[in-house]
């Protein structure tokens, strides 16, 4: 039996992250996932199941999360529209791969990936030219990376996108913005995948695919409530600050994962 409780206070963490980071709240709800999920779905599919439910979960919440950021004027649709065509493909990619992907392999590539963009993160590494200069390849090439690193690890790319955009010399907040609009786009794709291939799988979760139908309504309830005001408490607060406490929290994650 899955406790409704901690599902609640994640959805309600996460959501506030999702809009205040531009994260999609993916790299909150996998590694909770992992420890509400456990007593409930065979290991084997443990993994699986916390990304598929955590890209569902991000549909809803980053339709939220877009909307306060928008009404602040932050989000460059350019930049969002240079990425998108390429990281559907990347997305559904990842969800197909994903699933002949061991427990372990997938846990560990989580971790590693968390505390490799934390370090980018508190670095501050940075190009010398500006995003409005990247070439059209790149922007698809970037894209489709993106897309497919996110839906391997169940996030709605904003731990990608964030500091590619940073380290083009866009603006953190623009840059959270803008990772909140991608990590629509990934996550709908993301989670398709992850419904089709889970479909028939043995010791399913019983919901659709590889999402947890009940862990899902009870995170994306109170999730969507708390993602516009991560939004607007992102445009508070000081940048610097804001990109140190990013790296932080992924680093923190990422060592949670990787000791499961």
């Amino acid at each position: 039996m899955v406790e409704i409780v901690p599902l609640i206070f994640l959805g309600a963490f996460s959501g506030f992250v999702a809009g205040l980071l531009g994260v999609g709240g993916g790299l909150i709800m996998v590694p909770a996932l992992l420890y509400i999920l456990a007593n409930t779905i065979d290991q084997s599919i443990l993994m699986h199941t916390s990304i598929g439910t955590a890209l569902a979960a991000i549909v809803f919440t980053s339709i939220s999360s877009v909307w306060a950021h928008h009404k602040h004027k932050a989000i460059h649709w350019k930049n969002f529209i240079n990425l998108t065509p390429t990281i559907l493909i990347g997305a559904f990619s990842g969800a197909i791969i994903a699933k002949y992907l061991s427990f372990d392999f997938l846990r560990i590539f989580f971790a590693f990936f968390e505390l490799s963009v934390a370090l980018i993160m508190w670095f501050g590494l940075s190009a010398s030219g500006h995003a409005d200069a990247i070439s059209r390849w790149t922007w698809l090439i970037v894209g489709y990376i993106i897309g497919l690193v996110s839906a391997i690890v169940g996030i709605g790319g904003g731990t990608m996108t964030t500091p590619f955009l940073v380290y083009n010399n866009v603006e953190i907040k623009n840059a959270i913005a803008t990772s909140a609009a991608v990590g629509m786009p990934i996550a709908i794709s993301g989670s398709i995948g992850f419904i089709l291939t889970g479909y028939g799988v043995e010791s399913a979760t019983g919901g659709l695919g590889f999402i947890h139908l009940k862990a899902l309504v009870s995170i994306v309830v109170v999730s969507v409530l708390f993602a516009p005001l991560g939004a607007k408490v992102t445009h508070l607060v000081n940048s610097k600050k804001l990109k140190k406490g990013f790296a932080l929290f992924l680093g923190f994650l990422g060592f949670m994962v990787l000791v499961f």
